[in-house]
């Protein structure tokens, strides 16, 4: 028997009541004033947009746009090359690289800062390879990769196997332990599927890799800034992330390199650049690695985006990121409650996994039409985005995302679909 008008009426408010319940015992709430947000003006009916695709671009934190007129008017406008040193512009790729340290559990002097995600996955899985082929001397030839991956992440796998000889064997995560074997390399792997928003085993699958003799590579991208992750701990060899997504660093914003301190003085680049040289100003026509996570470096900073992620990264002051996947495991079990309840039954079917250690910080949901469906959302204020050929995402970034705002995106997919 279907419910009646009044029976659905009085379930959105008990929904409604709950989300502001929730938010006034949310020890992040404060968070969302470190940010530019939609206020209720911006839309049509008086109700504030509600931005759920933080993990495709984060929204823009308060301290950036001073910052960056700071960095051009004055380091960039009146002090000129002398900020190279004065204002500090020289360092901030390991500066920023510890910044972002804490935020994936690594101890400082291990990240660097620079170049794209897509630069970093090449430098580290190349860099894997060679020295998974020092030691040992049965031939290091197999480069594994998530089947499932983004697909540049695969791209980047296909053309390293094709540059160090190797051969590429792409398989899900699941998979991984049973292809490996006494010719594997390197596995490439992602912590966080980017269209289901399933979490993978990083402590298991590092494990499984090493028991082999291989190096595993991360690419954090979906995880860093959601939920707790443990480099260090894990015995991770490498990772690359980038910074626009749950870190806010903007459009565009650098990428991070993770090579961990035992690996430094084997780390052999195979973009080597006059900035990760050990004699930068020498200008040698010999190159000589530097020494430490500077190993990672190529050509010179990009400055401008550099430093406006650096004021992104403010936001995290006082910020416990094991608080942050508390309330991302609440927000998301929250959103899945609504849409149970809001939308009519058939219509959507969540791909994200229901238990809590397999669910990153996304929702997918597959669906009929969903580049319509998304369209419509958009222009009523929920804006996700969507993955063809039929699933929606919705992100959720608990530093500026609410219950309240959680339970309105479910409503109105509800009245989108009904």
């Amino acid at each position: 028997m279907s419910e009646t008008p009044e029976e659905r009426y009085d379930e959105k408010a008990a929904k409604a009541a709950l989300a502001a319940k929730l938010d006034a015992a949310d020890e992040l709430a404060g968070l969302r004033d470190r940010f530019v947000l939609d206020t209720a003006s911006d839309h049509a009916g008086g109700a504030a947009g509600v931005y759920l695709d933080g993990n495709s671009l984060g929204a823009l934190p308060c301290a950036v746009p001073g910052r960056v007129e700071d960095v051009v008017r004055r380091q960039w406008g009146e002090l000129r090359i002398r900020s190279w040193d004065e204002s500090g512009w020289w360092t901030a790729p390991e500066r920023i690289g510890d910044r972002i340290a804490p935020l994936v559990g690594a101890a400082p002097g291990q990240i660097v800062v620079g170049d794209s995600t897509s630069v970093n996955v090449f430098k580290a899985l190349v860099a894997a390879v060679r020295m998974a082929g020092e030691s040992g001397s049965s031939p290091r030839d197999e480069i594994v990769v998530d089947a499932s991956t983004f697909p540049t992440d695969g791209y980047i796998a296909e053309s390293a196997a094709r540059m160090t000889g190797c051969r590429l064997i792409p398989v899900l995560p699941a998979d991984v332990p049973g292809v490996l074997g006494p010719r594997t390399a390197a596995v490439l792997l992602n912590h966080v599927d980017y269209r289901t928003g399933r979490l993978h085993d990083l402590p298991g699958l590092t494990a499984a890799v090493h028991a082999a003799g291989a190096l595993a590579v991360w690419d954090l991208c979906h995880s860093a800034g959601a939920l707790p992750v443990e480099l260090d701990a894990g015995a991770v060899d490498l990772a690359v992330g980038c910074t626009y997504k749950y870190l806010n660093g903007g459009p565009g914003s650098p990428a991070y390199l993770y090579v961990r301190r035992e690996l430094q003085p084997r780390f052999d680049s195979p973009l080597p650049g006059w900035t990760s040289h050990a004699e930068p100003f020498g200008m040698r026509p010999e190159y000589e690695a530097g020494a430490g996570v500077v190993r990672g470096r190529v050509g010179t900073p990009d400055i401008l985006s550099m430093l406006a992620l650096e004021a992104a990264l403010e936001v995290w002051e006082g910020v416990s990121v094991k608080a942050v996947r508390a309330k991302s495991l609440a927000l998301t079990d929250f959103f899945l409650e609504c849409v149970d309840a809001y939308v009519p039954q058939g219509l959507v079917e969540s791909v994200t996994p229901s238990a809590h250690a397999e669910r990153g910080s996304q929702v997918a949901l597959r669906c009929a039409r969903a580049g319509d469906v998304m369209r419509q959302l958009i222009e009523r204020g929920v804006i996700g985005d969507y993955r063809a050929p039929d699933i929606l995402r919705f992100g959720f970034t608990p530093l500026y995302v609410g219950f309240a705002d959680v339970e309105r995106a479910a409503r109105v997919l509800g009245e989108v679909l009904g």
